[in-house]
């Protein structure tokens, strides 16, 4: 995207607001607050921004997962409903939408209809892939009708591609975390399976296979899961030897 040179004052306070942003992220929040954190820093970072939204894209369908305004998010959940408007085109072509409202209405009047009785009057979306498992738009709307300039699309595409990053791989630890855990908890159900088989196997002299078989067989008849079969069975066998 070229054009004028984007300001020296818009750049710092980009910087800022990107660096804010980073902060929260090594806090790791639960992600509906880092989308909140994403809507307020960019209202803060591109000028004539009043409110901001996120539309993602599960399965196909567009929800709004955060936003600055309960005004946002009724002017997307008009888009959502008609199946057409700038942020889904934007979420779309992976292309910034740029639109001042006052020429949006043969494109897009279901979108323009409500914006306008919102009062809003300039609108500009980017793009905002994450994964296969998030994607959609970042939203912002103004209340006057300057349309957004140009170099509020190149400073709105900047923080973007900061912002998918950021979210790509605060994704990626988290789900890398969660696999740890998992791990770890079927490392330890493990152990204690095998202990319990050890301990039946001694006292009445039979097979690793057909002490597995006792524990699933208690597992079935109580329906409780064979890991906290084999754990109450250890501890209740250890508790009579303490006394």
């Amino acid at each position: 995207m070229t054009g004028e040179p984007i300001p020296p004052e818009h750049l710092d306070e980009l910087t800022a607001a990107m660096a804010d942003l980073t902060g929260a992220l090594e806090a790791e929040p639960a992600e509906a607050e880092i989308l909140d954190a994403v809507c307020a820093e960019a209202v803060r970072a591109i000028p004539g921004a009043d409110m901001a939204s996120i539309t993602a894209i599960r399965d196909g369908e567009p929800t709004t997962a955060a936003s600055t305004d309960d005004r946002a998010v009724a002017i997307d959940r008009a888009q959502y409903a008609a199946g057409a408007g700038p942020c889904l085109r934007a979420a779309a072509t992976g292309e910034i939408v740029r639109v001042p409202l006052a020429t949006a209405g043969a494109d897009w009047p279901e979108f323009t209809a409500r914006a306008q009785e919102l009062g809003v009057g300039s609108y500009l979306a980017a793009p905002l892939p994450v994964d296969e498992r998030l994607s959609g738009a970042l939203n912002l709307f103004g209340y006057g009708d300057h349309g957004f300039a140009e170099t509020d699309s190149r400073l709105l595409q900047l923080y973007t591609t900061v912002v998918s990053f950021g979210l790509r791989t605060t994704r990626r630890y988290h789900r890398a975390r969660q696999r740890a855990t998992e791990l770890e908890v079927a490392m330890r159900s493990r152990a204690v399976i095998e202990q319990a088989k050890g301990i039946l196997m001694a006292v009445h002299r039979i097979s690793a296979d057909d002490a597995m078989k006792r524990l699933v067989t208690e597992s079935q008849h109580t329906n409780v899961k064979l890991r906290d079969v084999a754990t109450r069975f250890v501890e209740e066998l250890s508790s009579a030897e303490s006394r």
